[in-house]
C-alpha cells in the first residue's frame, strides 16, 4: 500500500510538471514571437486597406514603437485623415484630431470600438502588452499552416484580467516564430476575428509576414488588410519622443 502511495504521489507530480512546464514554454513561444515582431525598437511605414462589398479605401501611416509598451502612430493619408496620431503608453491611448485641435484619451468603453474604420479594433493597439501577463497559455496541438509547421496555442483570460476577448487561438511557426494565423473569440466562445500573416519576407532583416488581414466572422464582404512597405528596427526613440505634446508634431 505504501508503494501504491508512493507512485500515485510521484505520477501526480510528474503531470503537475510537465503540465507547468508546457504552460512555461507555450508562453515563452508567444514571448519569443511578440519580441521578433516588436524588437527593442521599430519605425515602419504601412498601407492599410479596408473593404467592403460596396466599396474600399486606403490608409497610408507611419508607425514608432519601443518594446510593447509605447508606440506612435502617424495617419499621412488620404489628405481628409493627413495629420490624424494615435499615441500608446502602457495601454493607454490617446488620439489627436488636428482638424478640431483637439486631444482624446479613449476610455476603456472604447476600446473594442473599430479603428480607422477598418476591422482593427482600438484594443488592438494595447493587446501586446497585456497577452502574456493576462492570460494562461497552453499548447493544444501541432497543425499545418500551408507548407509550415506551427504550434497551436490557446490563451484563456485569468480571473482577474481585464480583457476583452473570451479565448485566443494561435497558430506560430515552429521554425521562424511567425504569427501565421489568430482567431479571436467573444466571452460565450464565438469567433469575432480572424487574422492571418501572408506574403513572408525579409523586412528589417527578419523574416516576417509583410501583410496582415483581417477578416470578421460575421460580416460577408468584409476584411482590413495591413502592408507592411518597410520596416527598421534599428532606430534611436527616446522616451519623450512618445507624449503628448509630440503626438501633435511628428511628421
Amino acid at each position: 500500500m505504501k508503494k501504491l502511495l508512493r507512485l500515485t504521489s510521484l505520477l501526480a507530480v510528474c503531470f503537475f510538471s510537465m503540465t507547468f512546464v508546457k504552460a512555461q514554454d507555450a508562453a515563452e513561444i508567444i514571448r519569443r514571437a511578440e519580441d521578433k515582431l516588436r524588437g527593442a525598437s521599430s519605425y515602419s511605414e504601412m498601407k492599410m486597406t479596408v473593404v467592403r462589398p460596396d466599396w474600399s479605401r486606403e490608409v497610408a501611416l507611419k508607425s514608432w514603437s519601443v518594446g510593447t509598451e509605447k508606440s506612435l502612430i502617424l495617419i499621412t493619408g488620404p489628405a481628409r485623415d493627413k495629420g490624424v496620431a494615435f499615441l500608446k503608453r502602457d495601454q493607454e491611448i490617446w488620439n489627436w484630431q488636428p482638424t478640431i485641435d483637439r486631444t482624446i484619451k479613449m476610455p476603456p468603453s472604447m476600446m473594442m470600438q473599430s479603428w480607422m474604420g477598418s476591422d482593427f479594433t482600438n484594443d488592438d493597439l494595447v493587446r501586446e502588452s497585456s497577452i502574456l501577463q493576462d492570460y494562461n497559455h497552453s499548447i493544444l496541438g501541432e497543425e499545418m499552416m500551408g507548407d509550415r509547421k506551427c504550434w497551436k496555442i490557446e490563451l484563456q483570460p485569468k480571473a482577474d484580467a481585464a480583457v476583452v476577448w473570451g479565448k485566443i487561438i494561435m497558430w506560430i511557426d515552429k521554425a521562424d516564430y511567425l504569427q501565421l494565423k489568430t482567431t479571436f473569440y467573444d466571452e460565450d466562445g464565438y469567433l469575432v476575428n480572424t487574422m492571418q500573416g501572408k506574403a513572408i519576407k525579409l523586412l528589417g532583416g527578419k523574416l516576417l509576414p509583410s501583410i496582415l488581414e483581417v477578416i470578421p466572422a460575421e460580416e460577408e464582404g468584409h476584411k482590413t488588410i495591413l502592408e507592411y512597405i518597410s520596416l527598421d528596427f534599428e532606430v534611436n526613440l527616446k522616451d519623450d519622443f512618445f507624449s503628448v505634446q509630440n503626438m501633435k508634431r511628428v511628421r
